[in-house]
């Protein structure tokens, strides 16, 4: 019989399952839209790029949401997370202690 620890896990999994599922949906639709808007700007108006600055900053977008979706923070990941919980939880304990 499966416990709730087991359903927990289960739950997780399945969410992140759908988050990565949901960033390949938004890389789909960002490489079709950026196919047809390089298509529009160089058919009809090549002498000025103006697809690039959706494609940048669209691209911006989408770099934040694999690094969200696939658990890459170079600068904020878990363990710094857990690190700055631990050294705050001291820092209050040594605070508590002496007041």
């Amino acid at each position: 019989m499966p416990t709730n620890n087991d359903y927990e896990r289960y739950q997780r999994a399945r969410k992140q399952v759908e988050d990565i599922k949901g960033f390949y949906t938004h890389l789909m639709v960002y490489v079709l839209v950026m196919a047809g808007l390089i298509y529009i700007n160089l058919r009809y108006s090549p002498q000025y790029l103006w697809f690039l600055w959706t494609m940048v900053s669209w691209g911006i977008g989408l770099l934040f949401h694999a690094m969200k979706v696939f658990n890459w923070f170079p600068f904020f990941n878990k363990d710094w997370e857990e690190r700055k919980i631990k050294q705050y939880m001291e820092e209050e304990h040594k605070r508590n202690k002496f007041e």
